[in-house]
């Protein structure tokens, strides 16, 4: 079964009553609504009045519900994650921290190729010259490093979107990307979890003050289905002929709309599946590359399927 997004932006009070998450109004504890707590996969708190009980907390650790907190700009800035989402939990740590080097760099060659991939695909569904792309994907070697994935970027920004700057304290439409990806690192972050992984870390990614290495990684071919709904979003709301202003704040239905990331149908392994899916199906195939058991990442392959949704 799916896991739902579960958005709150109201002042509201959070309990636990019969398994289910119970929704009150803060002031008048006037019931708005429940769901039962295993049917969650995101739960996004997006109001400074939201009180939740330790006891909520508790059962959606059990669930691996991955609960996200965020800033006065309404954008997520907190991830809160069970320590244990698999019942092999420090043997699958094991062979994690013992992969070798020539294996993680060969991971990150396949992530790479798979993200720029991605890209192109999503450049050439718009009718953007997608061709030097092919270029960057010939040369990418093990562990990446003639930074094809740093020079398709540069050309990908430069035509996904008119006159666009890729800068997360830019102008729009940075702040719908910056959101997209927030959840996007949620949800990944979410299944490296559940396969029993430490999302800090990384095959490629190494910052020592970042604990999410690995969903930063594993993410990446993932980010052009962000990109995909923002720019669709663009053109269903945008018209540049009437010079109407792209939404400088995230509104309640912008961010109700790219939540819908965890939805939307991917293409992995030959199958069509919802994108929550198709990343603990990555994620687990990352571990048995850990294992020993296969030696590629199953990603996502952006196709015409998904612009015809």
């Amino acid at each position: 079964m799916l896991k739902r997004t579960i958005y709150i932006g109201n002042p509201s009070y959070l309990r636990l009553e019969h398994q289910q998450l119970y929704v009150k109004c803060a002031k008048t504890q006037e019931l708005r609504g429940s769901i039962p707590i295993e049917d969650i996969g995101i739960l996004l708190l997006d109001h400074p009045q939201i009180t939740i009980t330790t006891k909520v907390l508790d059962k959606l650790m059990q669930h691996t519900v991955a609960v996200i907190n965020s800033d006065a700009k309404h954008l997520p800035n907190g991830l809160m994650l069970p320590l244990q989402g698999h019942s092999e939990l420090t043997q699958r740590w094991h062979y994690q921290i013992e992969a070798s080097q020539p294996l993680k760099k060969q991971l990150w060659k396949q992530t790479v190729i798979a993200k720029i991939e991605n890209q192109r695909n999503l450049l050439a569904l718009n009718q953007q010259e997608a061709t030097p792309m092919n270029l960057y994907l010939k040369h990418v070697n093990s562990g990446d490093e003639g930074n094809m994935e740093g020079k398709a970027a540069k050309h990908y920004w430069k035509h996904i979107f008119e006159g666009f700057t890729r800068d997360r304290a830019g102008s729009a439409p940075n702040n719908m990307l910056n959101f997209g990806y927030a959840i996007l690192r949620s949800i990944v972050a979410r299944a490296l979890v559940s396969s029993g992984m430490l999302p800090a870390l990384g095959i490629f990614h190494s910052n020592k003050y970042n604990p999410y290495c690995l969903a930063d990684d594993i993410m990446e071919p993932y980010r052009p289905y962000v990109d995909k709904m923002v720019l669709d979003y663009l053109k269903q709301h945008y018209n540049p002929s009437t010079e109407s202003e792209l939404p400088t704040e995230l509104t309640t239905q912008v961010k109700s709309y790219l939540l819908g990331i965890a939805t939307q149908d991917v293409l992995i392994d030959d199958l069509q599946r919802p994108l929550m899916a198709a990343v603990t199906t990555t994620t687990a195939s990352l571990q048995a590359c850990f294992k020993g058991k296969r030696r590629q990442i199953s990603y996502p392959q952006l196709t015409q399927l998904e612009n015809n949704e």
